[in-house]
């Protein structure tokens, strides 16, 4: 399993961050091993005194991909989920400023929060219309709806696939909204969807 995750997907997350609008969407990807375990905290590493919280919205592939065209990608999947792309937003901007990569400051161990339940993608009257939003110790501090999408899940899975082989398993983060923010010990992240928690986590 691999997560293909989005950069830059949300208008007023990209004004946040001081950001250039991209031509393209902006994919890296995280390891197999930044996956947080089932029932396992978030432990803030020791290398970063800045990890940020980016909730997200999340796609399952469901069966093997390649040069997928947009009118076949709603039948790459059927699951939509809720996640965390942790970011240690200091190691980030310091790599950024010189130029270098910046996979480190995204796809540490256990920097990917899948949350624990999955939703039928034809639960939703449009996959387009989707809200979801995230708290922190009860206060909304996110809140997004994939209408908002620069690029939709069936022109992010399209694009994506001219790249990457998609295959069962595959998860794609599709990007963050604005209100990304500092987590400390004792936080408490839930997340939503339509109202339906997904996930709570307990930041260590």
């Amino acid at each position: 399993m691999k997560i293909i995750c989005v950069g830059r997907n949300y208008t007023e997350h990209i004004s946040e961050l001081k950001n250039q609008k991209p031509e393209n969407p902006v994919l890296f990807l995280k390891p197999d091993t930044a996956p947080l375990l089932k029932g396992q905290p978030f432990f803030i590493p020791d290398f970063s005194q800045n990890v940020h919280y980016e909730v997200e919205l999340l796609v399952k592939i469901n069966k093997l991909g390649k040069h997928i065209q947009p009118k076949f990608a709603h039948t790459y999947y059927e699951e939509i989920g809720l996640g965390i792309d942790f970011t240690a937003r200091d190691l980030q901007q310091n790599l950024k400023t010189k130029g270098l990569p910046w996979e480190i400051a995204k796809g540490f161990d256990g920097s990917a929060l899948i949350g624990r339940k999955w939703l039928q993608k034809d639960s939703f009257p449009d996959v387009n219309q989707i809200n979801f939003s995230l708290y922190k110790n009860n206060e909304l501090v996110q809140q997004g709806n994939t209408q908002q999408m620069l690029w939709k899940i069936d022109e992010l899975i399209a694009y994506i696939s001219k790249f990457f082989t998609l295959k069962i398993g595959d998860v794609i983060f599709t990007g963050t909204p604005a209100g990304v923010g500092k987590v400390a010990i004792g936080d408490t992240l839930e997340g939503r969807i339509e109202g339906e928690e997904v996930f709570k986590l307990p930041i260590k």
